[in-house]
């Protein structure tokens, strides 16, 4: 097969058509692109629990829990977590400070995103009575849930999604087809690329290439890339991708500081500010640049995402988690 430049409209699974220079190393049979990811994934890929499932409930978690998380790492995670709150009926009449406890205690991100959590399960209990919508555009009215989680959901879940464009799929359609770095260009590509009413195995297909054979060091061999005979990047030896943001270091960054908060105060009914200052960081001083006046600002935060209270108590403040 010989690459082509690609058609000006786009037919199958497309929500807008293709432009011009969008992606000209795509072939003319795409049909045999799409099959043989296919079954490159069904094949073999990577067994995660999730992937075994339809149960939008345990597709939503396994979503949240990943955003911030290596895979590895959210399966004990997210095994637990439904072994303690298996339903949206159960995550609902949890105790919220229970949820973020958890999350916290499993070093899963932003602690926030467990109180988005257990708002969208009282949501669908209160709200959809007990049963989760199915398209992206309803998903997005879950409380935290956004365009990128809300397609995923209603992909694997129902088989009902758009095209997922995250990193991975970024990069493997820029290698592959040479589609310029532009968002607009990834999500159109994208689209003509999945084949219709075949969400749940495409995105999870497109997913599993760049997680495993077009990952920033490309396993192009070594992974079996069904892509290679097309691949331009493949042909050319230029394995450039998109730029990628840099993760900012969560070693004594504020994200940290707000995980060990949450952790102490899981342990305690509630805490004097000073007691909590000292406990979360060994340079702590009341009158320092990390004294009161930060920690205020941290425990301002926390607050405003609805995870903790603070009381002025006469001369004391007392901070307890929000329950």
């Amino acid at each position: 097969m010989s690459d082509t430049d690609a058609p000006s409209s786009a037919t199958d699974g497309s929500s807008s058509p293709l432009r011009e220079g969008d992606a000209p190393r795509l072939p003319a049979d795409l049909d045999a692109v799409r099959e043989t990811l296919v079954e490159w994934y069904r094949t073999d890929h990577r067994a995660f629990p999730w992937r075994r499932t339809e149960d939008p409930y345990a597709i939503l978690v396994s979503e949240v829990m990943s955003q911030q998380t290596q895979l590895d790492r959210v399966v004990p995670a997210w095994e637990d977590f439904l072994d303690r709150w298996p339903t949206t009926a159960a995550l609902a009449d949890a105790d919220r400070a229970d949820v973020v406890a958890f999350w916290s205690s499993h070093s899963l991100g932003y602690n926030n995103r467990a109180t988005y959590l257990h708002e969208a399960a009282g949501q669908i209990e209160a709200e959809y009575d007990g049963s989760f919508p199915e398209t992206p555009g309803e998903l997005q009215e879950l409380m935290g849930v956004g365009p990128y989680t809300a397609n995923a959901v209603a992909s694997f879940a129902f088989n009902n999604g758009d095209a997922v464009v995250d990193t991975n799929v970024k990069r493997v359609l820029h290698r592959a087809f040479d589609v310029p770095d532009d968002d607009s260009a990834f999500e159109r590509v994208a689209s003509h690329a999945m084949p219709t009413d075949e969400s749940r195995v495409w995105n999870n297909a497109i997913m599993e290439l760049g997680g495993v054979a077009c990952g920033k060091r490309p396993r192009c061999d070594e992974a079996g890339c069904p892509w290679r005979e097309w691949c331009h990047a493949y042909q050319t030896g230029d394995f450039t991708a998109p730029d990628v943001p840099t993760q900012p270091s969560f070693d004594g960054s504020r994200r940290q500081f707000r995980g060990r908060i949450v952790r102490l105060l899981g342990e305690h009914d509630e805490m004097k500010l000073d007691a909590l200052g000292h406990r979360i960081r060994v340079d702590y001083a009341p009158n320092g640049e990390h004294g009161r006046e930060w920690l205020r600002g941290v425990l301002s935060d926390l607050a405003e995402d609805g995870l903790l209270d603070v009381e002025e108590a006469g001369e004391e403040t007392l901070v307890r988690l929000r329950r």
